[in-house]
């Protein structure tokens, strides 16, 4: 029996654009950078959790394959590079905005009308395939939240070594996990606290 794998909750839960950036991971616990868009398992978990949001259904997201993986990744590249310093005041790379545009126009969103049976709804769709248009749908997000003052308040996340990108509701939320990196740093501070010797040990 096939265990889907468990995905973090900070790749599920922020904006899209901060979903894809923190797809590529640094794991203290073995020491080592973990890409969820080259595992199959995962990317398809992460995918599957994440097509509602997307506008794609479970057979789409099951449906990724390894070259369209590359079209996220290049997405990636462009909104690490931007959101980076547009969360510090700063101006992002042009490389950066033009690629995320030009992952935009390859599938512009247009309004699609349909009966529901009811009424008439009014429906966002892309053309091209789905790599075209997963690529074009995480790029609009990220630029989106540039566009925003929302991306002042984009924190990276206080526990040492972790990379993790969230924007918090609660302004005093200093870890992207509390379970996890919230756990971590206070382990490390209760360890500190009682790791530091005693004035009678000096003595001694």
């Amino acid at each position: 029996m096939t265990t889907t794998p468990a995905i973090p909750s900070v790749l599920l839960t922020e904006p899209l654009a901060l979903d894809l950036v923190n797809t590529r991971l640094y794991l203290t616990d073995s020491d080592t950078w973990m890409d969820v868009l080259d595992g199959r398992e995962q990317r398809d978990a992460w995918l599957g959790a994440l097509a509602p949001r997307l506008d794609i259904g479970a057979e789409d997201a099951a449906a990724v394959t390894d070259g369209d993986a590359e079209a996220l990744k290049a997405v990636r590249e462009h909104a690490a590079a931007a959101v980076e310093p547009a969360r510090h005041g700063r101006k992002p790379p042009a490389r950066a905005l033009s690629g995320l545009n030009e992952a935009v126009r390859a599938a512009p969103a247009t309004v699609h009308a349909r009966w529901d049976g009811a009424s008439v709804t009014a429906e966002p769709r892309r053309a091209g395939s789905l790599a075209t248009r997963l690529a074009a749908t995480f790029a609009e997000e990220t630029v989106q939240l540039l566009a925003t003052p929302d991306i002042l308040d984009v924190r990276r996340c206080d526990a040492p070594a972790c990379v993790m990108l969230f924007l918090p509701r609660n302004p005093r939320r200093r870890w992207c996990t509390p379970n996890i990196c919230g756990n971590r740093a206070r382990v490390a501070r209760y360890y500190l606290r009682h790791k530091a010797p005693r004035a009678s040990d000096s003595l001694s």
